[in-house]
């Protein structure tokens, strides 16, 4: 067992030494041999989609064996729409301007020393993350867009299909000299791996969790270097007295049920009073006919009879699945102290037409977004703009909301004279 041990120490002291080495080298690189890698990589990924496809197909086969619920395995499964849209991703990232050497900003001291605030890359990124194997894509292309090398750590439900998407990465990299290394997998499912790894902070600049809540708190409680998070996805949509109840429906549908096993799908629908008995039942039958579980307090089961009755539990969770909490609240403050008391800071929708009620809500509602007329999915990195995202998140410190290329780079000062020394 000491040997094992060993050798699984050695194994990630080399994957972080070879990140690190590699991060040097990219840093150094300009934007256009990045970029060549990043089309070349949508090609790529468009070209072998038949062997995605069947590696693909291995894990979903096995998804039994980990017990994944019904809305884990549509995050697991991969077709040529979701290629297309990985391929996709990598291409608006290669349209991005390149952050690294960025003039953030510039002043000139009165003793003539030009003072620069510039952009450079973090380093080292560790990500660690679960079920969803297009975001192995994303982060690679933003990492090493932003001059980051990265080590990936899949689950163990989608261990085939990253290698296979890994594979075409790495392979991509060699092809415009870039460093293999700069992508790498980690190829062993052994969950020590992480602990490991999350201790290595000589070469690991920064550590991102994107999964469930008990592997994010597991990462933020274990890592010896910083970590971007957020630890629940539980979102909500108010529609106010003001409301077009038409939109609120469609935006509520689309919220809810698009695709109820990610972070950004409304777990919760606040309704005003003066609109519960028009709107509720018929959100009641919609979400029905969608086979959604509902659970309201008392005078959401007034007008939605088949609701379950809610808890504080219920208001407080991420369901990642086809349930929705439900409250009819008196008025727009007390939605907002709803969802100060049992929301995560991840996403909120307002529904509707009062723009002073829109601008209370937008000021008052502390989260990483929040939406007016719009369904909580749009916060997305490739629906904000930002070719795609390696993570949302809830923190307030270095990045917060959707996280793209800005948000993983950090900047130095450079100072630049003509013999300039200084007095007292």
């Amino acid at each position: 067992m000491k040997s094992l041990h060993m050798d699984l120490t050695s194994y990630c002291e080399q994957l972080a030494r070879n990140a690190k080495a590699a991060s040097r080298r990219l840093a150094i690189v300009n934007g256009d041999r990045k970029n060549r890698w990043l089309l070349a990589a949508a090609q790529a990924l468009e070209t072998r989609t038949p062997e995605i496809l069947a590696a693909n197909a291995q894990d979903i086969a096995r998804a039994p064996e980990f017990q994944l619920s019904a809305a884990m395995v549509d995050r697991l499964r991969l077709d040529p729409e979701r290629i297309r849209g990985m391929a996709q991703g990598l291409r608006e990232i290669a349209a991005l301007p390149d952050p690294i050497g960025n003039v953030l900003g510039s002043n000139v001291r009165p003793n003539g020393l030009k003072v620069l605030k510039v952009g450079v890359p973090l380093g080292v990124i560790f990500f660690i993350y679960e079920s969803r194997p297009n975001v192995t894509v994303d982060a690679a292309g933003l990492c090493v867009k932003s001059g980051n090398a990265i080590i990936l750590r899949g689950g163990k439900e989608a261990i085939h299909s990253n290698q296979k998407l890994h594979q075409i990465l790495a392979d991509g990299l060699e092809a415009v000299d870039l460093p293999r290394d700069a992508v790498q997998l980690v190829s062993t499912t052994d969950r020590d791996a992480v602990g490991k790894l999350l201790h290595l902070n000589q070469w690991i600049d920064l550590a991102i969790p994107r999964g469930g809540e008990s592997l994010i708190r597991r990462v933020a409680q274990d890592a010896r270097m910083p970590v971007l998070k957020h630890y629940l996805g539980n979102c909500h949509v108010y529609v106010d007295r003001a409301a077009d109840l038409d939109m609120a429906l469609a935006i509520l549908i689309n919220a809810k049920c698009q695709r109820p096993g990610v972070c950004n799908a409304a777990e919760s629908l606040l309704v005003h009073r003066e609109i519960a008995s028009a709107f509720l039942p018929r959100a009641g039958v919609a979400l029905v006919e969608h086979k959604v579980e509902l659970r309201g307090c008392p005078r959401t089961r007034e007008q939605i009879p088949q609701a379950k009755a809610a808890t504080d539990a219920d208001y407080a969770a991420e369901f990642a699945d086809l349930i929705l909490s439900i409250k009819v609240v008196d008025n727009l403050d007390e939605a907002i102290e709803h969802i100060a008391t049992f929301g995560s800071q991840h996403t909120e929708a307002i529904i509707t037409n009062d723009l002073s009620a829109a601008q209370k809500f937008t000021t008052a509602v502390d989260s990483a977004a929040v939406m007016v007329n719009a369904s909580t999915r749009f916060n997305d990195g490739f629906e904000f703009g930002l070719g795609a995202e390696i993570g949302i998140s809830t923190d307030k410190f270095h990045a917060r909301g959707p996280c793209g290329l800005q948000e993983l780079c950090s900047y130095k000062y450079i100072a630049i004279g003509d013999g300039q020394i200084r007095g007292a």
